[in-house]
């Protein structure tokens, strides 16, 4: 019912840039938090960014200053402009629809394909 399909993910060297985007249906788009979430190998699944309807941006520490979240209400789609990208940043990246920030669609187990980013020399 619900479907969220990421893109733009690639190899990339360090101090480069990426923009990811995120088509979703099957939802109200324009009233859901919208959120980037990343997962590197062997490592936990966090948040990384999250846009609320109105407008309001969140970002995890690691990479505030250096990634954007935006939103396109008119064409349901949401964006992460990653700049100054480092190897830490090397990982499978997913969008995820929530109604507020703890009631998010994508729970748990596998999330789809994602889009992998690498950065790397």
């Amino acid at each position: 019912q619900v479907q969220l399909v990421e893109s733009g993910g690639g190899l990339v060297q360090p101090g480069g840039s990426l923009r990811l985007s995120c088509a979703a249906s099957g939802i109200i788009f324009s009233i859901y938090v919208m959120g980037w979430y990343r997962q590197a190998p062997g490592k936990q699944r966090e948040l990384v960014a999250g846009i609320t309807s109105g407008g309001t941006t969140s970002y995890a520490d690691s990479v505030k200053g250096r990634f954007t979240i935006s939103r396109d209400n008119a064409k349901n789609t949401v964006d992460l402009q990653m700049n100054s990208l480092k190897p830490e940043d090397t990982a499978v990246y997913y969008c995820n629809a929530g109604q507020g920030w703890s009631n998010w669609y994508r729970s748990g187990g596998s999330w789809g394909q994602g889009t992998q980013v690498t950065v790397s020399s």
